[in-house]
């Protein structure tokens, strides 16, 4: 499977933004992630799907700073890289919006951008940091009533668009979101995809996790399904949903499948050909029991 996934995919030429080569993570005797490879390319979009426990959010753990590494390699911007914390991450470039989003209800939306960033000049300068604000959502053409209105007040959409415009304020070469359209409704998730794709357009390298087979199909340019830890196909974005479940699902190296592939080889016909020859001789030793009741 992998290996004819690849070969519908088109690789972007140059440097990858980020690279794995061989990356695992064991936690004691259990075996996070093995062998993980996976490249991503600046203006390109990277859909990471899976099913619960592939090891997608180890993963995002380990790129984020949050776990490191047992095992492999990461490359960013062609340079070998340890990702030790999640200040190293942020300070190579890399910005992470995790599924709960992290915001504070109860602050505005300024508030929420500049949270532990704060522009100060003896005290908060809020003129600043509300222009920069509008600056840059305007660019991402989000749906903001006004930056003053706390996140309670806002659609889940919304509330998306104003965690990936906070990662934005760092600058990043790579931004990984978690699960970003979960829970939203259909206006609130095409809005999130949009987002995406204006995101993408800025040049900056994005990691997309979802379980959405149509959300990946509508903005990925790769697809990267995890298996149990392992790397279990790459696609490109005109894969059939068939394909990326049976990938997910590992539907294609069952009982069935091998059964199915014992029989193109020959080996169940082998076997039907050995019952057939077996069955004269149960016959044969059945005829003379009978022909003795009868006599």
């Amino acid at each position: 499977m992998t290996a004819t996934a690849t070969e519908t995919t088109q690789a972007p030429s140059g440097t990858p933004v980020l690279r794995l080569r061989g990356v695992g993570k064991t936690f004691g005797a259990v075996s996070a992630l093995t062998d993980i490879d996976l490249e991503v390319h600046a203006g390109q979009v990277v859909a990471l799907v899976g099913d619960n426990g592939a090891g997608k959010s180890t993963l995002v753990k380990v790129l984020s700073g949050v776990h490191a590494p047992t095992s492999g390699e990461v490359f960013f911007d062609g340079k070998q890289v340890t990702i030790d914390s999640p200040s190293k991450a942020m300070e190579l470039g890399i910005a992470t919006v995790f599924q709960d989003l992290a915001l504070c209800e109860n602050l505005d939306v300024v508030a929420n951008l500049f949270l532990g960033r704060e522009l100060k000049g003896g005290h908060l300068d809020e003129v600043t940091m509300e222009t920069r604000s509008w600056e840059l959502l305007g660019e991402l053409s989000a749906r903001i009533p006004s930056v003053r209105v706390p996140i309670a007040s806002l659609s889940g959409g919304q509330r998306q668009t104003v965690a990936i415009a906070r990662s934005l304020l760092v600058n990043p070469r790579l931004i990984m979101l978690d699960e970003p359209t979960a829970a939203l409704g259909v206006a609130q998730t095409a809005e999130v995809l949009n987002l995406i794709e204006r995101v993408k357009a800025r040049g900056l390298a994005v990691v997309m996790i979802s379980h959405n087979m149509e959300d990946v199909r509508a903005v990925a340019d790769n697809v990267v399904v995890l298996r149990l830890g392992r790397n279990n196909g790459e696609f490109g974005p005109d894969a059939s949903n068939h394909d990326l479940v049976a990938a997910i699902t590992g539907a294609t190296d069952n009982v069935v499948t091998r059964r199915s592939a014992r029989r193109s080889g020959g080996a169940d016909t082998t076997d039907a050909t050995a019952d057939d020859a077996a069955a004269p001789t149960a016959g044969a030793h059945a005829a003379p029991t009978l022909s003795e009741e009868d006599s």
